[in-house]
């Protein structure tokens, strides 16, 4: 068994994708609406699928955690070795950064959805 996509809710598939194709530089590659509307993003190196899925019921969740409210359900971290860089690069996009931070080695941005994901500084790993 492997991992073939992970899955990611909002009120509007195509603009999600957009923002992280921008981001990644993946490839756009399929946008199915039988049954729901869904947009896939694939990396081209490994064959990981983004897959968006229109959603409308979706509530941002809030960051950070706050009792009662909606929660995140799980959050994307990404490497890099220029955190300073992919930070610029990410608001250019259309992310936010996040007011709570817990640490200098990563930055918590917000994109359009409201969904947190990391840009962590990983010098050796890229």
């Amino acid at each position: 068994m492997k991992l073939g996509c992970v899955t990611i809710d909002s009120r509007d598939a195509d603009a999600l994708a957009d923002f992280y194709q921008k981001l990644t530089g993946w490839t756009i590659r399929f946008t199915n609406t039988d049954g729901g509307k869904f947009v896939g993003l694939v990396n081209g190196d490994n064959g990981m699928i983004l897959l968006f899925q229109e959603n409308d019921e979706y509530a941002p969740p809030v960051w950070p955690v706050t009792p009662g409210a909606q929660q995140p359900m799980a959050h994307l971290d990404f490497h890099t070795d220029d955190l300073e860089r992919d930070i610029a690069h990410a608001l250019a996009c259309g992310a936010r950064i996040a007011e709570a931070q817990y640490s200098d080695k990563w930055r918590v941005m917000l994109d359009p959805a409201g969904h947190p994901f990391c840009i962590e500084e990983l010098p050796d790993a890229i």
